[in-house]
């Protein structure tokens, strides 16, 4: 978009329009139970006239931050969901809920559960990683009994400090490349960083917090539990190969980038090329739905001597059905984080956090945090506030692991704190079948205790490089 001519607002002004803003929203969802759909807009549109954008670019400003929202989340959300809903009626969760339960043990399942989640989470986004390890969550949740939250939420805490933390995730890389360091460094550092975080930080107080929810229901979102008989199930080979293929995708994507950005390969490479069309996450997720529809779906009902008929169609629709509401709401949240970016509140407070003298790497979580507050997205915030800090830091004449630990803190900064201008919020939220005040309590709580703390280990190992 072109730049916005804005009314003149002070930085004072702005931050009340954002908090009344919030608050606002808070009261039509929560309180007059309207839905979070026309909430979002409706807000988004009122705090755009109050910050000074004219009328006639608002609805422009509103569109173009649903748009970019929807276009990123509704291919990964879409793909997803048909993932996971070819994995849970064919019975591959409940293979694959066996399987980790005779290996683990059912009084170690939360555990288990947040350890897949955390290796699924290396190369995939938050969003599409979570959705295809739902049916193995809810199956794990239902076949044990007890409160959902028990199981869900240690494994969102694997996914946020993934996501937060390490590279390929975009927010960490996007901070490495700006700062100047190594990305494989950023990951060895952030493995240091982020395992205790996520062990201390997201898997304890995710058990903590699901104690005080213990008869939170599965969800019935991916459609009804149906119990697939023995023989009809599909073999644990199959379900591997099927939840691999994205893994294996993404990776070959990243790898093929790292070499081209190092000059081992050139842009015209045909690998490289081909990297970037098949390591795509949307085009990943595409051809691991369709290789489950082959392996898991097709040929089992073929050899059963079973005609397929519209089935295979039905299936998709109706694992596409319960998501749409889910991307709009998503997409709502991106319209009012990008209100909120283009009245450049969060810019102007973290400038002036910036000349505050503060200790780099305290001002680095500091930024990173408020634009995270601000806008909602962690991408933005790692982005903008490692461009912000980035004149700093390498003129500090420092090492490469303590500006390795400042990524970090910045990545740390960019996970905490989310509330309803995160799409993010909204989608995990969504399909856990959470309100708004309960996704605050779990969802908002764990990420920000992940940022605390590893903020805390990042200064740590500042400290020590320094």
């Amino acid at each position: 978009m072109e730049d916005l001519v804005l009314a003149d607002r002070s930085v004072l002004q702005l931050l009340l329009i954002a908090l009344g803003a919030i608050i606002l929203l808070l009261v039509l969802i929560i309180k007059v139970r309207l839905h979070a759909f026309f909430s979002l807009l409706i807000i988004a549109v009122g705090t755009g006239l109050a910050a000074g954008i004219g009328v006639g670019d608002v609805i422009d400003v509103v569109v173009a931050g649903f748009s970019t929202t929807v276009g990123t989340v509704a291919l990964l959300v879409g793909f997803g969901a048909v993932l996971g809903r070819l994995i849970e009626i064919t019975g591959g969760a409940q293979v694959l809920a066996d399987k980790m339960l005779d290996t683990f043990g059912e009084h170690r399942a939360p555990l288990a559960l947040a350890v897949a989640s955390l290796l699924y989470a290396f190369p995939i986004f938050l969003d599409a990683g979570f959705i295809v390890m739902l049916p193995v969550i809810y199956t794990v949740a239902r076949r044990l009994g007890g409160s959902f939250m028990l199981y869900v939420l240690p494994s969102i805490a694997s996914f946020q400090m993934m996501h937060g933390l390490l590279p390929p995730h975009p927010g960490p890389t996007a901070a490495a490349t700006v700062m100047g360091v190594d990305v494989g460094l950023v990951v060895i550092i952030g493995l240091l960083i982020g395992l205790p975080t996520w062990y201390l930080g997201g898997y304890w107080v995710a058990r903590v917090i699901a104690r005080r929810y213990p008869d939170t229901p599965v969800p019935a979102l991916l459609g009804e539990p149906r119990d697939v008989p023995q023989d009809e199930r599909p073999g644990f080979v199959s379900i591997l190969i099927v939840l691999l293929l994205p893994l294996a995708l993404i990776f070959f994507n990243t790898a093929f980038s790292t070499l081209e950005k190092q000059g081992t390969v050139g842009s015209d490479d045909v690998l490289f090329q081909l990297s970037r069309l098949l390591g795509a996450t949307p085009v990943a997720l595409s051809l691991s739905a369709l290789l489950a529809m082959l392996l898991l779906y097709v040929l089992p009902r073929r050899r059963r001597g079973e005609k397929l008929g519209g089935l295979l169609e039905d299936l998709v629709d109706d694992a596409l059905a319960p998501v749409c509401s889910i991307i709009l709401i998503t997409g709502a949240g991106g319209a009012f984080g990008r209100i909120l970016t283009e009245t450049g509140i969060g810019g102007e407070i973290a400038k002036g956090l910036d000349a505050m003298g503060l200790p780099l790497i305290v001002a680095a979580y500091l930024v990173a945090t408020v634009m995270r507050i601000a806008q909602g997205s962690a991408t933005v915030a790692a982005t903008t506030a490692a461009s912000i800090m980035a004149p700093a830091f390498l003129g500090a004449d420092l090492g490469s692991v303590a500006i390795a630990a400042a990524v970090i803190a910045i990545g740390c900064g960019s996970i905490g704190w989310s509330h309803v201008n995160d799409s993010g919020f909204w989608l995990i939220g969504r399909f856990c079948g959470f309100d708004t005040v309960t996704t605050f309590k779990t969802w908002s709580l764990v990420g920000t205790t992940i940022s605390l703390l590893g903020f805390g280990l990042s200064s740590v190992v500042y400290a020590i490089a320094a």
